[in-house]
């Protein structure tokens, strides 16, 4: 199963992803949870960041934040909402929410 986990909080412990059973993991980061794409604490990246090879984040919410695309890291791919309808719903077989 392909299983799609929003992610919408910065401070969610991330070895609850390591207890998902899953064929194919994707993330998407949503609300505070976009902070994960560009905020380096000590230096070091999020965790979250290693845990799949799918990880988007809204544009909508980086903007909301005063963040841009150009400061996400490589690995992120930035979607707007008609393209997260898109990922939803080409990518993933189940959706939940951290």
């Amino acid at each position: 199963m392909k299983l799609g986990v929003f992610v919408s909080d910065y401070k969610i412990p991330v070895d609850t992803l390591d207890r998902l059973k899953t064929d194919g993991l994707g993330i998407v980061l949503v609300l505070n949870g976009v902070y994960h794409a560009v905020i380096k604490e000590g230096g070091k990246e999020s965790a979250l960041l290693g845990k799949s090879p799918k990880i988007y984040a809204l544009s909508e919410d980086l903007l909301t934040r005063g963040l841009s695309p150009e400061q996400v890291d490589k690995r992120v791919k930035v979607v707007d909402y008609n393209g997260l309808v898109d990922v939803i719903f080409n990518d993933f077989e189940k959706v939940a929410w951290l």
